[in-house]
């Protein structure tokens, strides 16, 4: 599904540190602690690990590619939240899923990593966004926080009002606001994401080694749009000049798709400001920023807590196989599956190493009034849409994808467009995509309307967290609970003893 096509190597958009003690778990030894990072609307390319004069300070996410597996390209199988998150975590493309748009709901007998991991004894706990639509678990045995965005059929987009812009989508107004706060609903939802997640850490650490493992996916929001941050962010880009993206294409030379992104974005013939876009980018930088030092954090207290050492780190990658692989389980092979281990990779197994060199993507939401969809296959990207004319690029030649090579294929490339072509037209059923797609989306709308009357039920999720249990209370003696509490754990006397004899906690994890 996200196969690199290239060999592992500095910079990256996948990570994994190195195996616990220097091994790689296998079945007679204690399975790895494993924290998944996510965020939202990273480009990679602008990263110094991908970029040695790129601007953006991320110390914390340099250092850990330095002593990291890191992947040189990478794909997710959707450029859209919802879809890309729902792939992500089933290990299987949009189309085998109905993941169409940000409001489409994943089945709840779908397996995710969460569900193969949980079999495999870990503890599966989810921080922050996920944008889950109706069921709200799926496989995870606990969310810390609910999400950011809404978990039900209010996003839904509609094929049958092509030319209608969906108040709800990205606009203008990320850009002309952007700017320095000390606020917004993104810092508000990462803060309490990082507060949970770093107090489940610490209760982890309390716990006896013994205890089973677990797994805590970190899903922060920032930098998305829109492209508000902290001062102490926007002050850290004060001294640096800020450059003017590379590249101004004129919107009557744009892609048929690309100028229906920018009509439905309220961007069409709209241009904004340069110091506008200066702005927007700057506070981008500072998200950024913010981002890094939140992983910085995160292995902060991995390290201070004695836990550095068996938690494997990991980035976006095929998610559920390597995951499962890494804690020496198995994925069932009767099940649809579309992402591979990259388990091989990691322990530089390179001869054990099988997938398809091809990638593919697929995108049904907003803009689209059409299946949209891309191969990737080596040198070669191809975009096809019945309703548009196709796109052929040689990345090698061409990485900025300047120069469509379908427009006016010389005789070698007209063979591969042709062989494109035909590999996307074997693979998908546009039309019965198109008809699932739009009986999807009138679906959703006709039950989206009804629910919208009379008393509104949330689907939103709301974590479980009784203040009752927390702190200190009268039915545990103080001085047990005080010490319950206390990490490193200590006797009566103060002298440290080994983690795990003082089990249990009165500040946080509901214990």
């Amino acid at each position: 599904m996200d196969s690199p096509d290239t060999a592992p190597s500095t910079p990256p958009s996948s990570l994994a540190n190195s195996p616990p003690n220097g091994q790689w778990p296998d079945a007679n030894t204690r399975k790895p602690n494993i924290i998944f990072i996510l965020a939202d609307q990273i480009a990679a390319p602008l990263l110094r690990i991908h970029d040695a004069n790129s601007t953006i300070k991320t110390p914390h996410i340099d250092a850990l590619a330095a002593r990291s597996t890191v992947f040189s390209s990478a794909y997710c199988a959707s450029p859209l939240c919802a879809p890309s998150r729902a792939s992500l975590v089933t290990g299987q493309l949009p189309t085998k899923i109905g993941a169409w748009d940000n409001a489409s709901p994943l089945g709840c007998d779908v397996p995710t990593y969460a569900h193969y991991l949980r079999r495999e004894g870990y503890e599966t706990v989810l921080a922050g966004k996920m944008h889950f639509i109706g069921e709200q678990l799926h496989g995870y045995e606990e969310r810390l926080t609910s999400d950011i965005y809404p978990g039900d059929f209010g996003w839904s987009v509609n094929w049958d009002e092509p030319e209608r812009r969906l108040e709800w989508y990205h606009n203008s107004s990320s850009i002309l606001q952007a700017g320095p706060c000390i606020r917004s609903n993104q810092l508000d939802f990462d803060e309490e994401v990082m507060f949970k997640a770093t107090r489940y850490l610490y209760s982890a650490a309390r716990y006896s080694p013994s205890e089973r493992p677990f797994c805590l996916t970190v899903s922060l929001t920032h930098p998305h749009d829109p492209y508000t941050i902290h001062n102490k962010y926007w002050d850290r880009y004060k001294d640096e000049e800020i450059p003017m993206p590379e590249l101004t294409i004129p919107d009557e030379e744009q892609d048929p798709h690309s100028q229906r992104l920018l009509r439905v974005c309220g961007l069409k013939d709209n241009k904004p400001p340069a110091e506008a876009i200066i702005r927007a980018r700057r506070a981008y930088y500072g998200a950024v920023s913010y981002v890094d030092d939140n992983v910085g954090r995160l292995l902060e207290v991995l390290e201070e807590c004695g836990m550095a050492e068996d938690t494997i780190n990991v980035s976006s990658m095929d998610i559920l196989p390597t995951l499962v692989d890494l804690a020496g389980g198995t994925v069932d092979d009767r099940l649809p599956l579309d992402g591979s281990s990259l388990l091989p990779y990691l322990q530089s197994r390179k001869g054990e190493v099988i997938w398809s060199p091809t990638v593919f993507g697929e995108y049904a939401g907003e803009g689209t009034i059409a299946p949209l969809m891309m191969i990737r296959k080596g040198s070669w990207k191809f975009v096809i849409c019945p309703m548009d004319p196709p796109q052929l690029y040689n990345l090698d030649k061409d990485p900025k994808e300047l120069h469509n090579l379908a427009k006016n294929p010389d005789l070698d490339t007209n063979l591969m467009l042709h062989a494109f072509i035909k590999e996307a037209h074997d693979r998908w059923d546009f039309q019965q995509i198109h008809n699932d797609v739009l009986k999807s989306q009138r679906c959703r709308r006709l039950c989206w309307d009804a629910l919208s009357r009379g008393r509104y039920e949330s689907w939103d999720y709301q974590p479980r967290e009784d203040d009752r249990a927390k702190y200190i209370r009268s039915n545990v003696p103080l001085d047990e609970l005080e010490l319950r509490a206390r990490y490193p754990p200590v006797d009566s006397m103060g002298r440290e003893v080994p983690r795990g004899r003082a089990k249990g906690l009165a500040g946080s994890h509901n214990q």
